[in-house]
């Protein structure tokens, strides 16, 4: 059976069903699953190639002077206040 027609068999279950607990539990799940696709997604591994290329590209940020130390930037929004 393909996805498709399983997610119309489920929807079909789901419209008959008068188990508000039933209900409440498949909420609970969908929820729980969805946030394990956004943590996996921003917590995906990177290959040593795009690992090395992140460390090239901040030792190239520190040697033109772009980073900026934490007191350095809570002295901004000090100042922004």
């Amino acid at each position: 059976m393909d996805i498709q027609t399983r997610k119309i068999k489920l929807i079909q279950e789901v419209l008959r069903m008068k188990n508000e607990n039933i209900m409440e539990k498949l909420e609970n799940i969908l929820h729980q699953e969805k946030k394990k696709q956004v943590h996996d997604k921003e917590f995906n591994s990177m290959t040593l190639g795009e690992f090395n290329s992140l460390i090239d590209s901040a030792e190239n940020d520190d040697a033109k002077d772009k980073l900026h130390n934490a007191s350095e930037i809570l002295n901004d929004i000090d100042r922004w206040k």
